[in-house]
């Protein structure tokens, strides 16, 4: 290869508090009335006066803690001045020298991102461009909402480290309940400053960043794109401009939007109607050790923990650290189990078959359930204790595979207990070795063709022979049982 990609990356996030940054309007996303919830403060009237949110500076110091972030002892808002049609004021309160924290890490594979800063701003409104039309309309329910927003050193080295460590920013932030991080609706959005040099070469090439990405895909695609377009430029014998580049989803390409502005066109100065943020003083408002005693295992934490404590596999490990509720479901059945086994007097060591027989059943049978009808385990109607009397069933040999997928499926449509399940739908295996003969014996006698291939050396004519077996006793008959007989009489 003969050139090497710089990456850096600038993630917005907006804060579900109740209200806006600088003002008592609802902070709600999700309205759809167009300027319902502005007021003076948030629109920018001459003569109001902003106050600064408390809880969103303690979400941003609770992610930048999260993130290992050293938090200032002094910061500040200021003013960066710019003129949209979207920004009311004609100016932002965001901070430029003093932010709330610097420092920190977010590890992606192995491999520690560092991030140069993470600071508090308020959102702009929104523009909406209606189909056919001449002119654009504005919103400005959104201006005015807390805006986290991180930046890393330009460390990253390719787009698909760029969209993982958006993924599991993404991850962070919902673990620590500060945002939804919904990129769909905008609750974060992510921009890339991507520069391409000559492999070795110590020097980075120019910047272009890559404005208002709102999906992992676009992040990915969007950088592979410009990497490709910029080194094309420079093999061509042109020259990269520092701009700013949007990203045409439907072309898969970027297209220049405008000069990139540098820090001194936004003409920064500290916010006069603000006064400054004492943070780690311990007469002030903020209490940053209790902050950080409130943060609850991060996503990494605790995938490193399920494969020691619990021997998951990795994979199995990963997929119930991103999804902090079906985490917290999993651990719940696993203490149910603990329960049970202490009452029942069996030996602690069989947890460790149940827990990976629990987490089986969760990730593949549960699962499918609340995919096809679009629910999370926040929904779904089976509580822990009897999802735990379910495992103990299958473990005791009372119910097949194919039982315990319909005892499972029925739990899930009424939340009823496994054992009345058991006996309403019949589903009880059968174990009874002089039942299970008999089926055999008839099995034996009405397939002489598969018995004979199965002494000839075929062996797959045995799973022809279990699953006739199986047919004839309505799936309810051992299968250990019945292979095991089936040997047996068969020679």
């Amino acid at each position: 290869m003969k050139y090497e990609p710089v990456i850096g990356m600038e993630v917005h996030i907006e804060l579900k508090t109740k209200s806006k940054m600088f003002c008592s309007c609802a902070n709600n996303p999700d309205e759809i009335q167009p300027n319902k919830n502005i007021c003076p403060v948030c629109i920018g009237y001459p003569g109001t006066l902003p106050v600064a949110n408390k809880e969103a500076i303690e979400d941003t110091i609770k992610t930048a803690l999260a993130l290992g972030c050293r938090i200032a002892e002094h910061s500040k808002f200021d003013r960066k001045n710019y003129f949209y049609p979207d920004l009311p004021k004609g100016y932002q309160i965001s901070q430029y020298d003093q932010p709330i924290s610097e420092g920190g890490f977010l590890e992606i594979n192995g491999r520690k991102i560092n991030i140069t800063r993470i600071h508090l701003e308020e959102d702009t409104g929104k523009l909406v461009h209606p189909n056919g039309a001449n002119y654009s309309l504005v919103d400005l329910n959104r201006a005015g909402t807390p805006l986290m927003e991180l930046v890393t050193e330009p460390e990253i080295k390719s787009s698909q480290e760029a969209k993982e460590f958006c993924r599991q920013l993404q991850l962070i932030v919902k673990y620590l309940g500060v945002s939804d991080a919904d990129m769909e609706k905008g609750h974060m959005r992510c921009e890339a400053n991507i520069s391409i040099k000559l492999v070795g070469q110590k020097e980075f090439g120019t910047k272009v960043e890559i404005k208002n990405l709102n999906s992992f895909r676009a992040v990915e695609r969007s950088i592979e794109y410009e990497i490709k377009r910029q080194a094309e430029v420079l093999d061509d014998g042109g020259k990269i401009v520092q701009e700013t580049r949007g990203w045409n989803a439907d072309e898969q390409k970027t297209y220049s939007q405008r000069k990139k502005e540098e820090a001194h066109d936004y003409r920064y100065f500290p916010e006069p109607d603000l006064p400054p943020l004492n943070l780690t003083k311990k007469a002030g408002l903020f209490d940053v050790e209790k902050i950080r005693e409130s943060i609850p295992e991060l996503p990494l934490f605790k995938k490193n923990r399920f494969i020691n404590q619990y021997k998951l596999t990795e994979e199995n490990a990963r997929i119930f650290s991103e999804d902090k509720e079906l985490a917290n479901f999993f651990e719940e059945i696993v203490s149910e189990l603990r329960e049970w086994i202490k009452a029942k007097g069996i030996d602690g060591n069989r947890l460790d078959k149940l827990t990976k027989l629990t987490a089986n059943y969760i990730l593949t049978e549960l699962q499918r359930l609340l995919y096809k009808n679009g629910n999370s385990v926040v929904d779904c109607s089976i509580t822990a204790e009897n999802f735990a009397e379910f495992i103990s069933l299958i473990n005791e040999g009372k119910i097949s595979s194919s039982g315990a997928q319909v005892m499972l499926s029925e739990m899930y449509k009424t939340g009823g207990d496994p054992s009345n399940i058991l006996d309403e739908k019949e589903l009880t295996q059968v174990s009874d070795e002089s039942e299970i003969e008999r089926i055999v014996d008839e099995i034996i006698k009405n397939n002489q063709k598969s018995v004979d291939d199965y002494k000839s050396g075929k062996k797959v004519a045995l799973k022809f022979l279990m699953g006739q077996a199986m047919k004839e006793s309505k799936g309810k008959a051992n299968p250990q049982v019945v292979g095991e007989m089936l040997k047996r009489k068969l020679g």
